[in-house]
């Protein structure tokens, strides 16, 4: 029986800048944490000011704690040459919600095809060893409805289960939203759903 995943790895702070160079060009590599598009944008567009004078800014990432969106981008080096080789060492290290970029500085000797793959693979790959890289799990939030008579009921469930409450609110109607791994969410869900005057709802996270 296949047990469904509910881990992810990430890094936890932007990574140290890293440099490598192969025949006087030079490959800077970065890696950051990111939640979405807008702040890849932001991080890509800083680098190019910073980097003003360099050639290409190329770059890969991974976005959605079950790895469903990526890009890769050349920049204007070869086909594959560039982002694909980034994106391979994301894969590699088993990491989302991560930017990687590489930035050249050209330096007057062609690599070819097959020495820009290796050198762009090499400097995303010392990019993410210069990270912090941290496993989380894939948590489902829900939210839990019941009136203060329930209190006990739903707080021995709770304790039992070893639940993690993240919001509450506390009168007449009471309100909880707690946070369960996503392994467990269905068996929680049907816990609560089967209790008396307790009403759960799960909530859709993007």
């Amino acid at each position: 029986m296949k047990t469904e995943k509910d881990t992810f790895k990430t890094i936890t702070k932007p990574s140290e800048e890293t440099l490598f160079k192969d025949r006087s060009s030079k490959f800077y590599g970065y890696a950051f944490p990111v939640n979405n598009e807008e702040e890849i944008k932001e991080h890509i567009e800083q680098l190019k000011k910073q980097h003003y004078n360099a050639r290409h800014w190329c770059y890969a990432w991974q976005l959605g704690k079950e790895y469903e969106k990526f890009r890769a981008n050349d920049d204007g080096e070869p086909s594959n040459s560039a982002g694909m080789p980034i994106y391979g060492q994301l894969q590699s290290f088993g990491v989302t919600n991560v930017l990687v970029v590489v930035v050249r500085y050209f330096g007057g000797t062609k690599l070819g095809v097959g020495g820009l793959i290796q050198a762009y693979k090499t400097s995303a790959k010392l990019a993410l060893e210069a990270s912090n890289i941290i496993e989380k799990t894939i948590d489902v939030d829900f939210i839990l409805k019941f009136e203060y008579p329930e209190m006990n009921t739903v707080m021995r469930i709770i304790k039992d289960q070893n639940l993690n409450i993240t919001n509450q609110k506390m009168e007449l109607d009471c309100e909880y939203v707690i946070s369960v791994r996503k392994k467990e969410a269905e068996k929680i869900f049907q816990i609560f759903n089967t209790t008396y005057k307790v009403s759960i709802t799960r909530i859709e996270n993007e």
